[in-house]
């Protein structure tokens, strides 16, 4: 793994590159972008899959978003999906760069809503040759209408009544608010999947030190709130698409909604028994993830295509 930067218009981002073992630098790869979710970093999910992704012949690139983790951009801890989608191009920029990648076969995987920016900017990005997600979020979704999918657009409305509130307040000389991604304390509420979420961010299984499980709440909110992911998706997705999730998933609603919508060459994998965060780090739900998407990216990164 080497650590590097690229650039994305005025900020600097931060990437980790894996090789696969026989790398030769006169050689000509495949290439795959993996996309982080919302709150995580690219020594996290992001990183363990470009590394088993490596292992199977691909060049592959792991990086923190603009404005979080080893990135710059100010003001640090947005979540800002405009920027998030422009990410995944800054990143193909730079792997079109590399002498030994070869610019006609470059995929995308993204995990949660990692997986929503990636099927956005594949939409508008035809230098991407396929589509992968796993546990993928249409993170302007499932803000709107609560994890499970079942809230009312309109329910939004008092968080964006309290986000104009606040930033009347900022503008006033208070000090910034932030609001976490995941749960910081649980209870007999919480859902599943928010639960494993607390358990792989914020306990030693996965934290790490520039995850820090906050995002600036107005600037945030209201560029999440207004944000869909799929938007022209059966219009603008001509690429093959792999889309993976576990069946017990809270979020598998936004994966069968993706692959229902779409009208490019597609497969739809629902895991039994799987939740939402097992797909993070959980070795045979890794695994079953990497066993379908080596194939898909083998059959559609191919020379010639």
């Amino acid at each position: 793994m080497e650590a590097i930067t690229f650039p994305n218009g005025p900020i600097t981002m931060a990437g980790n590159l894996y090789l696969p073992s026989d790398f030769d630098p006169k050689g000509s790869y495949a290439a795959i972008v993996t996309v982080h979710p919302g709150g995580g970093v690219k020594e996290q999910t992001a990183g363990l899959y470009a590394s088993k992704l490596a292992e199977q012949g691909f060049v592959a690139l792991a990086y923190d978003a603009s404005y979080q983790g080893e990135s710059g951009g100010e003001p640090h801890f947005l979540e800002d999906p405009a920027a998030r989608v422009e990410d995944v191009r800054a990143a193909v920029d730079h792997l079109q760069s590399l002498e030994y990648v070869d610019a006609e076969r470059i995929g995308v995987f993204g995990v949660c809503a990692g997986g929503g920016y990636a099927v956005n900017a594949t939409m508008t990005d035809h230098r991407i040759k396929a589509i992968g997600t796993v546990s993928a979020v249409n993170i302007g979704s499932a803000y709107r209408k609560g994890w499970f999918g079942a809230d009312a657009d309109s329910a939004a409305v008092p968080t964006l009544d309290a986000a104009a509130q606040q930033r009347t307040a900022e503008s006033q000389g208070a000090e910034a608010a932030y609001i976490p991604y995941v749960p910081a304390e649980t209870d007999e509420n919480t859902p599943r999947d928010m639960v494993e979420a607390h358990d792989y961010y914020l306990t030693p299984r996965a934290q790490h030190p520039n995850a820090q499980n906050k995002k600036l709440f107005t600037k945030s909110i209201t560029r999440i709130f207004a944000f869909d992911a799929f938007h022209l998706v059966e219009d603008l997705l001509t690429q093959p698409l792999l889309a993976i999730a576990g069946s017990e998933a809270g979020s598998l609603w936004h994966t069968t909604e993706l692959h229902a919508r779409a009208r490019s060459p597609k497969k739809l994998v629902v895991v039994e028994g799987g939740a939402h965060m097992d797909f993070y780090d959980v070795p045979q739900y890794v695994k079953r993830a990497v066993d379908e998407a080596v194939p898909f990216f083998e059959e559609h990164l191919t020379k010639g295509e």
